[in-house]
């Protein structure tokens, strides 16, 4: 399953490491939902999820997991991280 994330939640602070959650929609589908940071990581992470954010350019920036304490989520495009999630809106 691949899924197009819409929007964050944030707790905390204002970095990626502060994501406490994502809205999604499913590719292909109208099914929107949304997950938590831990959730999306183990998802993404284990079980071979992919996501992404399309950008100012209309790309997609593919979302991968940063190995830290503790995991978080960040775009990665072009060879380098990016703020992608960072510049969608927050609810």
């Amino acid at each position: 399953m691949t899924v197009r994330f819409t929007a964050r939640h944030m707790s905390g602070g204002s970095q990626h490491q502060h994501i406490a959650s994502l809205r999604w929609i499913e590719e292909g589908t109208t099914k929107e939902s949304e997950s938590t940071r831990e959730t999306l990581v183990a998802w993404i992470r284990d079980k071979g999820g992919k996501g992404y954010v399309v950008d100012a350019s209309g790309d997609k920036a593919w979302v991968h997991v940063v190995n830290a304490t503790p995991p978080y989520l960040q775009t990665w495009k072009d060879g380098i991280w990016t703020d992608n999630l960072l510049a969608l809106p927050t609810y």
